[in-house]
């Protein structure tokens, strides 16, 4: 393997791993705030035993966030020098709002929201829970805004350094962050990670009521959680839309490898599950007819630019791309399915009694972390060969002074130690879920 690839490799599993953990502690924390919130507002002790709980678990996936985020950003120096000199202007300016106005809030209070319980007042203390939850969302915009510039970049120029090479330089910093895809990449992925955090709700309760403990507390959490997913889920869908409106505007070649569409004379189909043949430059499988078209211009007959239009060597890996997005809107409708079956079972009590669709609860919250997963490889490979969009390619971002060996020592190292973190972590949140809801009033 080239130097290019196993790098490529180590930051796709790096921040992989990673990747999981802001989006639970996002959604989780919408949720904390929300049950705290009607303690405060109901005096009802049930809401509060459920907001203690959920605390201990979000200080858990904190923790793991921000050991694995660390030694992302260490990537960006060691194996992506170049890349980060070209955009060091851009990102070192949204990386340090990141840590000012986002990380320093959601760290400082989070002490008061573990240890303030009975020590401060229940107005101050729902007040740090809040700030968590928003520090948290503020994290993510930064790092939201600094990729959305890698897809669709504005607001800068490019200068030449004394040494020869280029950098990119900021001239408009409202432009930059407000650049064509950010804030609509920002709806997306904060929609995505409020139903990682409550499909986990959703999982460890079903996981009580499967057991038969905690059952009243557990079908609270759920009905919240599902009713709150429900919504999101319907709005998630508008979102992904959308999204794919700015892709067709500004990476027409992204949206046509997400749908395996190659002949610009043609209008675009939407699949449902296929498979791409890049040699042969054919697209197999389910489709609607022509409803890529109506998408994206209300117009079914209208002909959408295709692969073949590009230069091979300017095209990602289609299959890919094609997959990892199919199968991502697939998990999207599950999710669907699955929270329109929950909140139709309260009637019923149908969770009660199906012991098979507990057990479909318990599993539930692989699917949005799967979805996010996917998402991400879907948005990162299809921008591919670039790493920054049009300006500069993958291959011109890495460090020139890393070989191969360097590379296999350090993916076996982050290797070995992600399995003692996963351990680690699947350690303490079965500890905290044994434990279970403590009735502290």
């Amino acid at each position: 393997m080239s130097v290019e690839l196993l790098s490529r490799i180590q930051f796709a599993m790096t921040i992989s791993f990673h990747y999981v953990f802001p989006p639970l502690s996002i959604g989780l924390g919408m949720l904390m705030f929300f049950f705290e919130l009607i303690y405060v507002r109901t005096n009802k002790v049930l809401y509060y035993n459920l907001a203690r709980f959920w605390s201990k678990i979000f200080a858990v996936i904190f923790g793991m966030g921000v050991a694995t985020g660390v030694v992302m950003e260490f990537q960006f120096g060691t194996n992506w020098a170049t890349y980060s000199r070209y955009i060091g202007d851009v990102m070192g300016s949204v990386l340090a709002a990141e840590g000012l106005l986002a990380f320093m809030v959601e760290a400082g209070f989070l002490s008061i929201v573990l240890l303030g319980w009975n020590r401060v007042s229940k107005k101050f203390h729902l007040f740090s829970t809040f700030l968590v939850w928003l520090g948290s969302m503020f994290s993510a915009l930064w790092i939201v805004i600094v990729n959305s510039w890698q897809q669709t970049p504005a607001g800068y120029h490019i200068v030449q350094r004394a040494d020869g090479t280029f950098r990119a330089e900021v001239l408009d910093y409202v432009k930059m962050i407000f650049n064509p895809s950010s804030m609509d990449r920002f709806l997306h992925v904060i929609l995505s990670s409020l139903l990682c955090g409550l499909f986990l709700v959703i999982s460890i309760h079903a996981y009580y009521i499967f057991k038969k403990k905690f059952v009243k507390s557990s079908l609270l959490a759920i009905k919240v959680a599902s009713i709150s997913g429900l919504v999101l889920i319907i709005l998630q869908v508008v979102s992904g839309h959308h999204s794919a409106l700015i892709v067709a505007e500004h990476q027409p070649e992204k949206l046509a490898s997400f749908e395996g569409h190659f002949d610009s004379n043609k209008p675009g189909n939407l699949y449902l599950l296929g498979w791409v043949n890049q040699d042969e430059k054919v697209t197999t499988g389910l489709y609607i007819p022509k409803f890529l078209s109506f998408m994206i211009s209300a117009d079914p007959n209208m002909k959408v630019k295709g692969l073949n239009d590009y230069p091979e060597e300017d095209l990602p890996p289609v299959n890919v791309v094609f997959q990892t997005y199919h199968t991502m809107v697939a998990l999207g409708m599950a999710m669907l399915g699955v929270l329109g079956l929950l909140v139709f079972s309260f009637k019923r009590r149908w969770l009660l009694k199906n012991r098979w669709f507990q057990l479909v609860c318990c599993g539930s919250v692989l699917m949005p972390i799967l979805a996010v997963q996917l998402g991400w490889f879907s948005a990162e490979i299809g921008r591919q060969p670039w790493i920054v969009y049009h300006l500069m390619r993958t291959k011109d971002g890495i460090s020139t002074n890393l070989t191969t060996y360097d590379l296999w020592f350090s993916i076996i190292g982050f290797g070995v130690i992600y399995i003692f973190l996963t351990g680690l972590f699947v350690f303490t949140i079965r500890r905290q879920v044994m434990v279970g809801i403590k009735k502290y009033k």
